[in-house]
């Protein structure tokens, strides 16, 4: 007869469980660190369209140029001097939640990496966005404005520079919102990143 082999004892067991479990945070970075780059490369191009939109939405005022100055074209809103950045924290924190979700749905690449991409690509979005508007939407010249008779259109300008921290603050808060609401320790992340 022969006798069973020894069961294992506790402490090995948990020893090789968290052997297993352990967080490796030098293979999830490199594992996640190209889905980072393109993460932040895309949302910097992404700058572009959301700049065009910027100009598009913001609202401006003509004036006609006269010997006296400039005088307004029709009646203009009151709130013309915070439209533009009114727009643009509007368009920011559109573009920082749909960034926001789109780097939760990159599932495999859930971590660290992802979330400091999400902050940088949402920056250069930001600041992407305020350059192409306010290239697109340049005020009027000097030599506009010394010709008498013509209509010169206000510039687009983003007077509070903290506007360009909206979308970040979106992507992230939106990336956190899937943070807290999964169960998972490993934030549902598929595949499993190389061992080296």
């Amino acid at each position: 007869m022969t006798t069973p082999p020894p069961a294992p004892v506790l402490p090995d067991l948990v020893a090789a469980a968290a052997a297993t479990d352990r967080w490796q945070p030098r293979q999830e970075l490199r594992a996640d660190l190209r889905a980072a780059v393109w993460l932040v490369l895309g949302l910097a191009a992404a700058g572009v369209p959301a700049g065009l939109v910027w100009w598009l939405l913001a609202p401006r005022a003509d004036f006609r140029i006269t010997e006296d100055g400039p005088v307004v074209v029709g009646s203009p809103s009151a709130e013309l001097l915070v439209a533009d950045d009114a727009v643009f924290v509007l368009v920011m924190a559109v573009v920082g939640l749909l960034a926001g979700v789109v780097a939760w749905l990159l599932r495999r690449h859930r971590g660290v990496a992802l979330l400091v991409a999400l902050a940088l690509g949402a920056t250069a979005c930001g600041v992407v966005a305020w350059l192409v508007g306010e290239l697109f939407g340049e005020g009027p010249t000097a030599a506009e404005l010394a010709d008498v008779g013509g209509t010169v259109t206000t510039g687009l300008d983003l007077g509070a520079l903290a506007a360009l921290a909206v979308a970040p603050f979106v992507a992230l808060l939106g990336y956190v919102v899937g943070v807290v609401i999964n169960a998972d320790d490993g934030l549902g992340r598929t595949g499993t990143p190389p061992v080296s």
